[in-house]
């Protein structure tokens, strides 16, 4: 156990240092992530009508503050279960032979990635924490005030569960490689049906009868989860309950990513050095 714990550590400090290597650009990428912000704002103020003579007060349940604070929380919520190029990246060892190394040396390679994941997280955290905190203090008049102490606890839970469900659900995509040559397209749908049914492009709320469909499939825990116990639309007992579900779609998803990788490589053949 003590040299798992070395060789993770070891992997942690290596991954952040790699991405250190090009801060610039990495800086640059994440505050560029930031600008779509600004346009949601004046969308949603537009749709709204605000400054007009005859604004909107709300609707479906949403006023127009609650709209800007869903979709900055939405933003926390997809900065920790956003996976960007993990299961892309998989395929593409799959395809090319790049994880015979993972075969061939007493690396794990799940553990390797969720450890490189953790790394980009980190510094992405340190990167983006100063425009996350001006865009929060310049949007302060939206957002609601801190809920009880157990709903913020279950927010980080949520948030830390989110990271844990989204790498789990992206390697297992990854993982698909094994069984077909090109997973480009099945990645590609994935992400248009991970937009709309995660809450990323409008409040699960909105959907209707459709939406309560929908709220039985994982994908809200990657956005509209987290956003909606800040927005307060859970009571302590329904917390409790959805945490749990959460929990049991991350025990699934690991015992779904621990079979198809061992049942990949016993039908996987690579050649070369």
């Amino acid at each position: 156990m003590l040299a798992n714990a070395r060789v993770n550590w070891l992997i942690l400090k290596t991954s952040v240092e790699e991405r250190l290597i090009y801060r610039g650009d990495f800086a640059f990428a994440t505050l560029i992530r930031f600008l779509p912000i600004v346009t949601l704002v004046y969308l949603w103020g537009a749709i709204y009508r605000v400054g007009t003579d005859d604004p909107r007060g709300e609707m479906n349940g949403y006023s127009y503050s609650d709209m800007v604070a869903y979709y900055l929380i939405v933003m926390v919520g997809r900065a920790f279960s956003s996976m960007p190029g993990l299961a892309s990246g998989i395929a593409r060892d799959v395809r090319d032979g790049t994880i015979k190394k993972y075969l061939t040396q007493p690396v794990d390679m799940l553990g390797y990635l969720f450890w490189s994941r953790i790394a980009h997280k980190l510094v992405y955290y340190a990167i983006a924490i100063g425009p996350f905190a001006l865009v929060f203090w310049m949007c302060r008049d939206y957002l609601p005030g801190w809920p009880d102490t157990f709903t913020t606890v279950a927010f980080f839970c949520s948030l830390i569960l989110g990271f844990l469900f989204g790498f789990l659900l992206e390697a297992l995509l990854g993982l698909v490689a094994f069984w077909f040559l090109e997973v480009s397209s099945l990645l590609f749908i994935y992400m248009m049906l991970n937009y709309f049914l995660s809450g990323h492009m409008i409040p699960l709320d909105w959907l209707g009868d459709f939406g309560t469909v929908v709220q039985f499939l994982p994908f809200q825990y990657l956005a509209y989860f987290p956003a909606a116990i800040m927005l307060g639309k859970f009571s302590h007992p329904e917390l409790v309950r959805e945490l749990s579900i959460e929990v049991c779609w991350v025990l699934g998803l690991l015992i779904a990513n621990r079979v198809a990788f061992a049942r990949g490589v016993r039908r996987y053949g690579a050649f070369g050095g």
